[in-house]
């Protein structure tokens, strides 16, 4: 049949390129058992009307020889563009060699992954494995920080999904209540557990690099409380009248002798003093440090001056029948006194936020640092500041033995003399005048 210009006229149902949709007739068609049940927009695209009143989107191909049908949602949930969108990308695929529904399954699967992989259960991976070098004290504060501070904000998120601006936003949480050591700490937290990610292939990249040039300025260190050189005089004769339980007396006098660590004190048992050689060998797992250093590394040895001795001489009637120096008062046999006790102590005596426990430490650092001559890198190993190096630490322990007994004399008559003693001390024996 021949057109009204001269041509043939094509029947319907051949070769000829279809209309495209508009939203008008995708909106206003409806199903009908004599009509056509299919509303196409070219390319294999086709809009499906079902008997219950749905439509469809589908799209017809073929691939390797065989026909497919792919299914992009229904309208209006998925408009008209989106559903041209999808066909795009469909063709894109087949262009490449690419079956458009096996590359459809795959990345559903992906989608599965992702949500299963989601920062908590990422994180968790990463603490199961991180949590054997750390001590319990340290798994304790990185689990804390997670669970209140991290989690709420980015923990059911698909860590893939997870962007820099969208960590910056939990961080800034914390910096905004003044916690800027928890936000540092943090952020590191959220590096280590996006770089498993990646690691384990639940990512491909760590979100968190930076980062840390975006934070607050971070506030001045706020060290422990200590007393001058010119208040111990006054701090010494408060202790030395101190009226309050007697143990508490001598654990606040033994702080400022050997200036340990407050749980170090505290947890002392008798079976870890060697008088005979005048130590006093305080166990490596109690002492500040990885698991690792834990487990493996010597115990901090305190030579006992003369004046620490007499102390413990003084401590043994009233708590040599427990193994604890310092037994709490309910379970005498397996508690020490509260990590609180020192503190509440100072604090009677009026020195509250002048002195704590720990700041004994800062104390003697200080001084020994200026008064007494002695090596620093004795004066360091006595405070217990642990080397990294294990190889280093064995050595450095050996090589400054000597000249730590004579610091802790020196330290002891030191505060003797502060404490109006007639002792002048000396790098070596007191001399009593």
């Amino acid at each position: 049949m021949l057109s009204p210009r001269g041509g043939m006229k094509r029947h319907a149902g051949n070769s000829m390129k279809s209309t495209p949709l508009s939203d008008v007739r995708c909106r206003t068609a409806r199903y009908s058992e004599t009509g056509s049940t299919k509303l196409f927009d070219g390319g294999g695209l086709y809009l499906q009307l079902m008997p219950s009143g749905t439509k469809k989107w589908r799209m017809k191909y073929r691939y390797n020889g065989k026909e497919n049908l792919l299914t992009f949602g229904d309208y209006p949930s998925t408009s008209l563009a989106e559903a041209r969108g999808y066909r795009e990308n469909a063709k894109r695929l087949l262009a490449d060699g690419v079956d458009p529904a096996l590359q459809r399954d795959i990345d559903k699967q992906a989608a599965v992954t992702a949500a299963e992989n989601t920062f908590r259960s990422v994180a968790e991976e990463w603490l199961a494995i991180k949590r054997r070098g750390w001590s319990a004290s340290h798994d304790k504060r990185i689990t804390a920080i997670l669970t209140n501070d991290v989690y709420p904000q980015i923990g059911k998120r698909p860590i893939a999904s997870i962007t820099g601006p969208v960590v910056l936003a939990t961080i800034r949480k914390i910096e905004q209540r003044g916690a800027y050591e928890i936000a540092v700490k943090a952020l590191e937290t959220c590096g280590g557990v996006f770089r498993h990610a990646c690691a384990t292939g639940a990512t491909d990249r760590d979100p968190t690099a930076g980062l840390r040039d975006f934070l607050a300025p971070k506030p001045p260190v706020r060290h422990y409380p200590h007393v001058t050189e010119t208040e111990l005089p006054v701090l010494l004769e408060r202790i030395d009248g101190y009226s309050g339980n007697l143990e508490t007396r001598i654990a606040v006098k033994l702080m400022i002798l050997t200036f340990l660590r407050t749980n170090e004190l505290r947890w002392a048992r008798w079976e870890e003093f060697d008088f005979d050689a005048k130590e006093w060998r305080v166990p490596a797992e109690r002492m500040k440090g990885t698991l690792d250093q834990k487990a493996s590394g010597v115990p901090h040895i305190v030579p006992l001056a003369h004046q620490t001795i007499a102390l413990l001489e003084q401590l043994r009637p009233l708590t040599g029948q427990y193994p604890l120096l310092f037994p709490g008062p309910k379970n005498k046999r397996v508690q020490p006194i509260s990590g609180e006790t020192i503190n509440k102590a100072l604090k009677s005596l009026g020195f509250e936020g002048k002195q704590t426990g720990h700041g004994f430490r800062g104390l003697a650092s200080t001084l020994m640092n200026e008064r007494s001559g002695a090596n620093p890198d004795a004066i360091e190993r006595q405070m217990a500041h642990v080397v990294g190096n294990k190889v280093r630490r064995a050595y450095n322990h050996a090589q400054h033995m000597e000249e730590r007994r004579q610091l802790m004399q020196w330290w002891a008559d030191f505060i003797d003399q502060q404490s109006g003693a007639n002792v002048i001390p000396l790098r070596g024996e007191a001399v009593a005048l």
